[in-house]
């Protein structure tokens, strides 16, 4: 007879209820024995729902001494179960703080909650850092031993207000004023742990704690929040019997952080409890507005997102005042890391869309922001895909017209996107790739580099995309100058030889005053 499944701990943060309640739990406790034995200060930064909450609730139960609960992990035989270390938390997780006052307010009623815990009393005339300080301090005399600091979510006030650099910019300055206080109390710390989605500059927001290790891309520590395969295979096993792995992992899987990759642990726990149906769970519970809105005021080329190489500071630390869409979408989770490599002495990542759920939901977003075809998106995807894995040239080119003739003009007020030839790529590629075809964005050859190369249903077409800004008449006397580009630089050439159904060139040019494609040619190569 076969033991019955575990529950799933969907929504549960709380290492003590997951373990007393005999919820499924996959055991990370090595990697908090790891950090309490290598150093003082550490941040980690991972995407929304990849539970680092609840690493951090197992965290707190661990230096608080509770060895009931870690019976039969991987902590429990290697831990002083005598060494109990009076415990702050501090969370910014719930609530949406929009102004300094409501900042300090917030912070000021945690100091205090955390006062009615550990039984303190601390100085009620002295202002937020000072509080902070009175509170380790008085935690340190009551507890007789050295104190261990949480941070949760640090930068989500900041984050609520990304859209406004300027407020974004005060209530970082009330975070870090916050933070300063740990410096001069360090005599007193045993331990600090901070997470967050966003890793901002040591200068802007951490000048006070030099010392804070970053682990986010540290290899000893990749898999400390997610689940591997292994972790599915075992703790899940009976959860997902008879699951086409392979499929799971093009869905879910994927996430790297330069060392084995992991799933969203959301996703894998909402699917299985849906009955193993393939939906876009993580990516449904916060939509990256405010990146697409970046996308668009930079005039950003979204087909980069398949081709990203980017150094290490990119991904490091970025500001509110200066804000790179790359390091936001890599520290958010829409962009992972495929590989790193030396290049010219320094080393250089090369990113990608970590899997399908993400791929799909991203570039659905993406068509949503640039065209207004929310609703008819799914007929002009089916019309796009029938053409490409047919090979019907007139088809596609219909498809593409209805496309931009039914973008509503109010797409276009108060800003100039269908000015730049951008726009035009990253619309047909935000909808190519939605079709889960292989895009090969501004792919080079020996002779420079086409905009896109799409493979589907075994053929391969090689585009180049132009924008005219004159008469369409003035086409009319000269060849369509973007397929004579492809030609007279060779861009196919090298799929010459590539097993498939055929090799097409498309030369695709739009009108910036009709906001719709002018001319289109096409050839086909092999």
């Amino acid at each position: 007879m076969s033991k019955p499944l575990k529950k799933l701990p969907i929504g549960i943060q709380t290492f003590s209820q997951i373990i007393e309640r005999g919820y499924a739990y996959v055991d990370k406790t090595a990697h908090a024995l790891a950090l309490a034995e290598a150093g003082k200060y550490w941040f980690l930064s991972r995407p929304r729902r990849f539970g680092k909450s609840l690493f951090v609730d197992t965290l707190k139960e661990l230096f608080e001494g509770n060895e009931p609960l870690f019976r039969g992990l991987a902590v429990h035989d290697h831990w002083d179960w005598s060494r109990r270390h009076p415990v702050i938390r501090l969370d910014f997780a719930a609530g949406v703080v929009r102004t300094r006052e409501e900042l300090d307010e917030r912070i000021r009623h945690m100091l205090e909650d955390n006062q009615r815990r550990l039984g303190v009393r601390c100085n009620e005339d002295t202002d937020v850092p000072g509080c902070f300080s009175d509170l380790i301090a008085c935690a340190r005399e009551k507890g007789g031993r050295n104190v261990v600091i949480l941070v949760d979510e640090y930068d989500k006030p900041i984050l609520d207000n990304i859209e406004d650099p300027a407020q974004a910019a005060v209530i970082r300055e009330g975070m870090k004023n916050l933070y300063s206080a740990m410096k001069t109390q360090d005599e007193r710390i045993e331990f600090v742990f901070m997470t967050g989605v966003t890793k901002f500059s040591k200068v802007s927001l951490f000048s006070g704690l030099n010392q804070l290790q970053d682990i986010t891309l540290s290899p000893r520590f990749a898999t400390l929040c997610g689940y591997t395969q292994r972790d599915l295979e075992t703790t899940f096993a009976g959860h997902l019997e008879g699951v086409d792995w392979g499929e799971l992992r093009q869905w879910y899987n994927g996430y790297s952080f330069l060392g084995e990759s992991v799933y969203n642990p959301f996703d894998i726990l909402l699917f299985i409890s849906e009955n193993l149906s393939y939906r876009n769970y993580w990516f449904e519970t916060g939509s990256p507005s405010f990146l697409i809105k970046l996308f668009q005021r930079e005039r950003y080329f979204v087909p980069e997102l398949e081709s990203l190489e980017v150094s290490e500071e990119i991904l490091d630390s970025f500001d509110v005042e200066h804000i790179n869409p790359v390091t936001l979408l890599f520290q958010t989770g829409y962009l992972t890391i495929e590989e790193s490599f030396r290049k010219l002495g320094e080393l250089v990542f090369r990113l990608r869309i970590p899997n399908h759920e993400v791929r799909t939901a991203l570039n659905n977003q993406i068509i949503k922001a640039y065209t207004g075809l929310a609703e008819q998106r799914l007929r002009f995807k089916g019309g796009l895909y029938d053409a490409l894995s047919e090979a019907d040239f007139d088809a596609l080119v219909a498809v593409i017209k209805r496309l931009f003739a039914g973008i509503p003009w109010r797409n276009f007020t108060n800003n100039d996107l269908a000015e730049a030839e951008g726009y035009y790529a990253s619309v047909l590629y935000a909808f190519f790739a939605s079709l889960d075809a292989e895009i090969i964005p501004e792919d080079i050859s020996n002779q420079g580099q086409v905009d896109l190369t799409v493979k589907l249903a075994g053929y391969v077409y090689v585009m180049e995309i132009k924008l005219e800004r004159g008469a369409v008449a003035a086409l009319e006397s000269r060849p369509n100058p973007a397929l004579a580009q492809i030609q007279d630089r060779g861009y196919s050439e090298k799929y010459r030889k590539a097993p498939g159904k055929g090799l097409f060139e498309l030369g695709l040019v739009f009108g910036a005053e009709a906001r719709n494609l002018i001319a289109a040619d096409w050839r086909r190569v092999v």
